[in-house]
């Protein structure tokens, strides 16, 4: 007679279970269009809220988007409104390592007992929508449109009692824009997926200001003088409360500090001295100033002070995975995600502010639809060598086409095209390791530059 199992082995043979659907459902989202291929309509979105009977009307939100600093900045909201006591809900995108983290719950990507039971809750409904659309001759809901749904679902079901949600791409058409959330935030505007967005800054704020809600208040950052214009009519517009970085908020004083750096903020409703935060350079300090009046609109319509050590608890908490990432130490191998030139500018100034290298070498894997020829000018200064390389993603650009445009830039001598980027990142440290103990290693250029190099490396959190 066969014995029984104990609950070990039926603990295990669930876990087996469990891998087992949660790959078959990940492999039925990805085939689905990709989020880069956008299809501009919230029709298709709205449907299956209206058939899920709104979700995302449950909880309360504050919604972001900008084109960098939008993931940091929503870590940062989410962190310190965690830290006050509140059951948070965060979204954001595009994930490193898995999908479930897009959506975490309390600061921790949804375990894959919630994702499951959210996309089966969903996924009848998005199929009725899916059948609607192809007989009106259009398209089924694309890979990040039913990742929102399962998101707003599993928010929904926790409950939370504040979601920060980033957008995935633009603004108005973005699938996440069926909130209709009481703050909004947006992070610098500049170039970016112009190919859906729109060729100039005016025509992408355009996009962008349409998460700006009839009543809400909009935090903003930075913006050059005829973006603000077009977010000031969309306010204007709807009646919401527009505040900017550097009129009616932001950062008063920063200092480097031993893993990341002090910043002073002076917010809507307070002054913030010496917050310690483990992120670097001047446009982290920003998104924190940006993250704290958001935070001070969402709990008190930007008319009470938030209490300081609650604060800087929450900012010391924060951690902004691939974001000028410390991955491995001798050499010393940092990974960032910037992945457009403001990204890349941003990236150069903190490698100044914040580091000090010998010799400091880059391995480089850029997107065939990015503007890679600027982002290596930028990068030009920081950077003694670049190891020019690719990722797995099939988007990547040719090694051999990279290097060509690296040596124009750098001169061939500073230049090495190595196909795979495992071989890419050792090459890179060999060189490094020319500088003695001060050479580093930067890896950059995509998100998934960033990803692929901190999987080599062993790190698979975020």
């Amino acid at each position: 007679m066969t014995p029984a199992p104990d609950a070990a082995q039926r603990e295990a043979a669930r876990r087996l279970d469990l891998t087992r659907r949660m790959r078959l459902t990940e492999e039925a989202i990805l085939a689905r269009a990709p989020e880069h291929d956008l299809q501009p309509s919230l029709d298709r979105i709205a449907a299956v809220m209206d058939l899920l009977a709104e979700p995302q009307r449950t909880f309360p939100a504050i919604h972001l988007t900008g084109t960098n600093g939008k993931t940091s900045t929503t870590r940062i909201i989410e962190s310190v409104l965690r830290e006050m006591g509140l059951r948070t809900g965060r979204f954001t995108s595009p994930h490193l390592h898995s999908m479930r983290e897009r959506i975490a719950l309390s600061g921790v990507p949804v375990d894959e007992d919630r994702f499951l039971a959210a996309y089966a809750d969903v996924i009848p409904l998005i199929e009725t929508v899916d059948a609607a659309s192809a007989a009106e001759g259009g398209p089924r809901m694309t890979f990040f449109e039913v990742l929102v749904a399962v998101a707003y679902a599993a928010f929904a079901d926790a409950p939370v009692d504040v979601a920060v949600v980033e957008v995935g791409m633009g603004g108005s058409w973005d699938a996440t824009n069926v909130l209709d959330a009481a703050v909004s935030v947006l992070t610098p505007i500049a170039l970016d997926h112009t190919h859906f967005l729109g060729s100039t800054e005016v025509e992408i704020a355009r996009e962008k200001a349409g998460i700006i809600k009839p009543g809400a208040i909009a935090v903003s950052g930075v913006q050059e003088p005829d973006v603000a214009e077009v977010l000031l009519a969309r306010a204007e517009e709807v009646g919401a409360r527009l505040v900017f970085e550097g009129v009616d908020f932001g950062v008063v004083a920063r200092d480097v500090a031993v893993g990341g750096q002090l910043v002073s903020v002076r917010g809507l409703a307070g002054d913030y001295p010496d917050l310690f935060v483990p992120l670097y350079g001047g446009h982290q300090a920003s998104n924190v100033a940006v993250a704290v009046a958001a935070v001070e609109a969402f709990v008190g319509g930007g008319e009470q002070p938030l209490d300081l050590e609650v604060l800087r608890a929450g900012l010391a908490a924060v951690t902004s995975p691939g974001r000028l990432e410390i991955v491995r130490r001798s050499p010393t191998v940092l990974v960032d995600a910037a992945h457009n030139p403001a990204g890349a500018r941003a990236l150069r100034d903190a490698l100044s502010d914040s580091f000090t290298f010998a010799r400091l070498i880059g391995v480089i894997a850029i997107l065939a639809d990015k503007d890679a020829a600027t982002m290596l000018e930028i990068l030009e200064p920081a950077l003694d060598e670049v190891v020019v390389t690719r990722t797995t993603s099939p988007r990547a650009m040719r090694p051999a086409a990279l290097g060509e445009l690296a040596a124009e830039i750098f001169g061939e001598h500073r230049v090495s095209v190595v196909e795979d980027l495992p071989d890419a990142l050792d090459r890179a440290a060999a060189l490094a390791d020319e500088g003695g103990v001060s050479g580093g290693v930067l890896a950059t250029g995509s998100v998934v530059t960033a990803a692929e190099v901190r999987m080599l490396l062993g790190h698979t959190d975020s």
